[in-house]
């Protein structure tokens, strides 16, 4: 007997994930891909969109096999985000892609087209302001440091509309991830912004906009050889998998806030304007669509928070289990010690690509448990300066919800609890946004749609320890004066980091 399933695919910083989903929630089989970004410049990551596509074809091809019954009734794609790909009229690649917000190498643009067009209109337009985050300055380094990819260079693709093309050949992108192509799509109108998309992106092609869960089309021949995804199953749009992650446990409604605990942290607030409520603002955080039409969000990210534990991991040599238990033993406050977890610049709030790591407080007495209990803790008290200034900036969050890798442990999930005093819902499945695809990819398809609370329950609520509020609120403090106690120096090791990095680079 055939089982009616969804396909959901991710393309990470990490990896690539994979799930096979049936039309109850089940997950049916799980595949994982994992990869490294490239990082040839301090302040550069790049990765070379063919990888995506590679991995999507093993994936689909492992999950197909892994259930032979299986009849994929649509596909749903996510990806990292906002990326940006340029690539030729025939949809190949002219270069390897600009991750996110990590990539901060579009420092000048970032500030010329500041200058241009101020920070008021800029913001009334796209929401944001210009960061690091934003694809707009992006596009003009590829300009104005690749000209020879730049020439060649026709359309703009994220890694699920990446996918998505490969697999239909539609030219299309989410509404979500357009309004991170800053400052080319105007928000309150949800379309592109012709006059700066002219100014700044052409000839670029403008992709069409589709909301995440809407069909950008169906698998061709090709594609469906390479994949074993049968020629005319529906495929949809996609979007970043942040909003991805927020569909996969129900953190889309007015007042919900996800936290995705990945090798960076994201924070996702929803705000329904169709009902009324206004686009929130704040020049600290980044205003984007939803995920879902009549939707806004107001967003946060850190720059590290998997990819530190990580580093500390390969550092020591001591595995994760080891690491945990040490620092639980550590202790609230790491026996005296705070970490400024920037130490691949920082997002938000800070909003500062050139902050780098600080660890204060060490002396021989300190083990690998306390620089990881530090670790923890620090991106602890970066969520909770995010969502300190989300709710500076009218949020009212009413509901918190975890998902992504670092869920599966608890101790994390409750150093978050208790640094910042949030009640954390924890559901069945923290997949994350493999599942968000999925999930998306069977709304499309089914009538009636299948709901997220039906899919993904919650099953574990964290809740603060009141004993450690008094401890975290004086750690708060002092992790908030050791970055403007250190930033000067540090933005001078910053500068000769690039120095450096460009003495050592063939030209």
């Amino acid at each position: 007997m055939r089982v009616r399933c969804t396909i959901g695919v991710d393309i990470g910083t990490s990896s690539s994930k994979g799930v096979l989903v049936d039309a109850g929630g089940a997950i049916l089989a799980q595949a994982t891909r994992a990869h490294d970004v490239s990082r040839p410049r301090t302040g550069w990551v790049e990765m070379d969109g063919g990888i995506w596509w590679d991995e999507f074809v093993a994936l689909s091809r492992e999950l197909l096999a892994a259930v032979p019954d299986a009849e994929v009734a649509a596909v749903g794609v996510s990806g990292m985000g906002p990326c940006v790909l340029l690539a030729d009229q025939d949809g190949e690649p002219v270069r390897p892609a600009i991750l996110y917000g990590v990539d901060t190498r579009a420092g000048e643009q970032i500030a010329r087209m500041t200058a241009d067009l101020g920070v008021e209109a800029i913001t009334r337009v796209g929401g944001s302001t210009l960061t690091s985050q934003a694809g707009g300055p992006k596009i003009l380094w590829i300009q104005e440091e690749d000209p020879a990819a730049w020439i060649r260079a026709r359309r703009i693709f994220m890694p699920a509309s990446w996918l998505a093309h490969r697999l239909t050949g539609a030219y299309v992108l989410d509404h979500q991830s357009a309004s991170q192509v800053s400052p080319l799509y105007d928000i309150d109108r949800e379309q592109w912004h012709d006059e700066w998309w002219q100014r700044y992106a052409a000839p670029l092609e403008q992709p069409a906009l589709l909301w995440a869960g809407d069909v950008a089309g169906t698998v061709a021949g090709e594609a469906a050889a390479l994949t074993g995804i049968p020629e005319g199953t529906p495929v949809i749009a996609g979007t970043i998998d942040a909003w991805s992650e927020a569909v996969s446990v129900g953190a889309h409604g007015a007042g919900d806030l996800m936290l995705m605990y990945g090798t960076t942290m994201f924070m996702v607030f929803t705000r329904g304007v169709a009902t009324g409520e206004e686009t929130l603002r704040t020049p600290s955080m980044w205003t984007t669509a939803g995920a879902f039409a009549g939707t806004r969000n107001l967003a946060g990210g850190l720059s590290t928070s998997g990819a530190l534990t990580a580093w500390l991991k390969d550092l020591t040599g001591a595995d994760y289990p080891e690491l945990l238990a040490e620092a639980e033993a550590s202790g609230a406050g790491a026996r005296g010690l705070v970490l400024l977890p920037y130490f691949a610049g920082e997002r938000t709030p800070i909003q500062d690509p050139d902050a780098r790591g600080v660890i204060a407080g060490l002396t021989l007495a300190h083990g690998r448990g306390d620089l990881y209990r530090a670790a923890l803790e620090a991106t602890a008290l970066g969520v909770r300066h995010n969502v300190q200034t989300m709710r500076d900036a009218g949020a009212d969050i009413r509901r918190i919800v975890a998902v992504g890798g670092g869920t599966q442990g608890r101790l994390w999930l409750q150093i978050v609890s208790d640094v910042t005093g949030l009640v954390q819902e924890v559901p069945r499945v923290t997949v994350g946004a493999s599942y968000g695809a999925a999930f998306l990819a069977a709304g499309a398809v089914s009538d009636p749609a299948p709901a997220i609370a039906d899919w993904n329950p919650v099953v574990t609520t964290i809740a603060p320890d009141p004993a450690l509020g008094a401890v975290y609120d004086t750690l708060f403090d002092r992790y908030l004066r050791l970055y403007a106690g250190t930033a000067e120096v540090v933005h001078e090791l910053a500068a000769q980091q690039r120095a450096d990095d460009e003495k050592e680079t063939p030209a």
